[in-house]
């Protein structure tokens, strides 16, 4: 590889990093937004059954005391959760967790194309990149360079997008 050839990588190599830290930063900043909305929630025991209310934050459900409870990958697919729905997780006596969308947040569509940096998957629509999951892309057997619509909160930031379809391959 010529010195070229290895600047250029090198470059590559410290966007991609600079890319991870802003995105670290998005996710506090977002966690804290997530965790005010989820303070008004729920958090109800009735016998055997533990009810738990909170927010979505496009990978995870955040509920009233912080607390980070993990979304099946291909629930938060298939259902195309976005960051901002508003959950119920039901914590049964055998102890298997069973998630349910409560309230979706007003959403609205964007296309863009997709893309794979550092093992995590991106829609990029009018220069600003969205996460999606992986399950997603897989689901609908989608590769970098392809044409997808997605779904984002209609109102504020986010940094997570849901795939709703597959519009171009590439």
């Amino acid at each position: 590889m010529d010195q070229d050839g290895k600047k250029f990588t090198q470059l590559r190599k410290l966007l991609e990093e600079i890319e991870e830290k802003v995105r670290s930063v998005r996710r506090i900043m977002f966690e804290q937004v997530y965790q005010e909305e989820a303070e008004n929630l729920e958090m109800i025991t009735t016998g055997p059954l533990t009810i738990i209310e909170g927010v979505f934050d496009g990978e995870e459900m955040i509920d009233k005391d912080g607390t980070k409870h993990s979304v099946p990958a291909n629930y938060a697919s298939k259902s195309k959760l976005v960051a901002g729905d508003k959950m119920k997780l039901t914590i049964s006596p055998d102890g298997s967790f069973i998630f349910k969308q409560i309230g979706p947040v007003e959403r609205k569509r964007v296309m863009g194309k997709l893309q794979k940096t550092s093992e995590r998957w991106h829609v990029t629509c009018d220069n600003k990149k969205y996460q999606c999951l992986q399950s997603s892309v897989t689901y609908f057997k989608a590769k970098a360079g392809d044409k997808v619509t997605a779904v984002v909160p209609k109102v504020g930031e986010c940094d997570w997008a849901a795939i709703e379809n597959l519009v171009e391959k590439k």
